[in-house]
């Protein structure tokens, strides 16, 4: 099971916004301080501040830009993109930090996986004079998830030489090409990233992950034990133990690791998903006290994060497995929605529209898994050497050098 990741950045005006496309370590928001106000941004000329504004009717104007900003951030804050995207549209070219409501709503659209619009208001922002670390990081993302990695990493450079000790620039675009399935650019990003933070625990975290989703599991399981031993008990030093022991299938483990991490209050979603998960494949039933424990598990996890696959796909699981065949239904399709080329939302679409009596919903499930077999099959035939596939479905035994520039 390929976890997906929480990321959080920062953005001007000492506004922090949460967005999905990956990381896999802090639950909590990182803050990367950016003061990016008017005076400083170089903005241009004809936007509206309430400062300046003539008239009684242009300062209502000037105020409900704000608000709308206002508005756009606090939801984007939740995870709740789609919500935010058309109060950062009200509130773009009419704020004083025009900055801040372009580079936001960029941010939204990247959550929302729509990538071309985020790279189009990228594009606006570098016509007006900004091109910073931050954008090209948000760029690369972009880039990656739609499907041109070279740009991608042509834009991770930019930014690497800009702020080479930044961590969470290597781990938030590595974990794009997780979410897109490029696991050899992943660790072509995360061994950068250790050449200039070679104690970096998180790194090497997500190294394990990418190599796990490789069949790589003996080097993943030392990079596992590294970022445990350099942060011992710490939260990503119980995650690291938390992902290992599932990957490895020993669920007792894996269980026991996720619930300490808990119990020491770091109950961030991935760990959340993590004991769910486990819980559900040692096979409890839902007159278990077990299963209530895994629900409310999953439940918060998709309450933190929403547009998370991984967390719907356990919860539709769940709700399956439960008897609960809508809420199942809708779990598994909004999995779908956010990544269609994930093989496990259709097996158990099948089952839970085959329970539910839909069987032209069952078949055209079970369709698409087979044309996803079929491609990964296709990949298998075509990948130069003897490699192996993962259940994430990419080529593995791939060195990071292996991906042209």
């Amino acid at each position: 099971m390929a976890l997906r990741r929480i990321i959080s950045t920062a953005f001007p005006a000492a506004v922090t916004l949460v967005i999905v496309t990956s990381w896999a370590c802090e639950p909590s928001i990182a803050q990367v301080p950016v003061d990016r106000q008017r005076s400083q941004t170089g903005l241009s000329q004809n936007l509206t501040s309430p400062q300046v504004a003539s008239s009684e009717q242009d300062r209502d104007g000037a105020f409900q830009a704000e608000d709308e900003l206002r508005k756009g951030t606090a939801l984007s804050r939740k995870g709740l993109f789609s919500e935010a995207i058309p109060h950062l549209l009200e509130a773009r070219g009419r704020v004083s930090n025009e900055y801040a409501a372009s580079f936001n709503l960029a941010l939204c659209y990247v959550g929302m996986r729509e990538f071309k619009q985020a790279i189009q208001v990228m594009d606006d922002l570098r016509r007006s004079g900004h091109d910073g670390a931050e954008i090209e990081n948000l760029r690369a993302q972009a880039y990656i998830g739609q499907g041109q990695p070279k740009e991608g990493f042509a834009s991770l450079e930019k930014a690497a030489a800009l702020t080479p000790q930044n961590e969470k620039l290597y781990l938030f675009v590595a974990d794009a090409s997780m979410d897109h399935q490029d696991y050899a650019l992943g660790l072509r990003i995360v061994d950068i990233g250790l050449l200039n933070l070679p104690l970096s625990p998180s790194l090497h975290y997500e190294r394990g992950m990418l190599l796990s989703q490789l069949d790589e599991f003996d080097r993943a399981k030392e990079d596992f034990q590294l970022a445990r031993k350099l942060a011992p008990g710490s939260e990503i030093g119980y995650l690291s133990v938390a992902q290992e022991e599932l990957l490895a299938g020993n669920l007792p483990e894996a269980i026991r690791a996720a619930r300490e991490s808990i119990s020491k209050g770091f109950q961030n979603p991935i760990v959340l998903t993590i004991l769910g998960e486990a819980l559900l494949r040692s096979g409890v039933n839902p007159d278990q006290p077990e299963f209530v424990e895994a629900q409310t598990a999953l439940q918060k996890s998709v309450a933190e994060r929403p547009n998370d696959p991984s967390s719907q796909i356990a919860l539709g699981k769940l709700c399956l497995a439960a008897g609960r065949l809508d809420e199942a239904i809708a779990h598994l399709e909004k999995a779908r929605q956010m990544k269609p080329g994930q093989p496990s939302v259709y097996a158990n679409l099948a089952k839970a529209y085959q329970r539910h009596g839909d069987s032209q919903a069952a078949e055209d499930a079970l369709a698409a898994l087979a044309q996803l077999n079929q491609e990964q099959a296709e990949r298998i035939r075509s990948a130069p050497g003897d490699r192996k596939v993962s259940y994430g479905g990419t080529a593995a035994g791939v060195e990071p050098n292996e991906i042209p520039k």
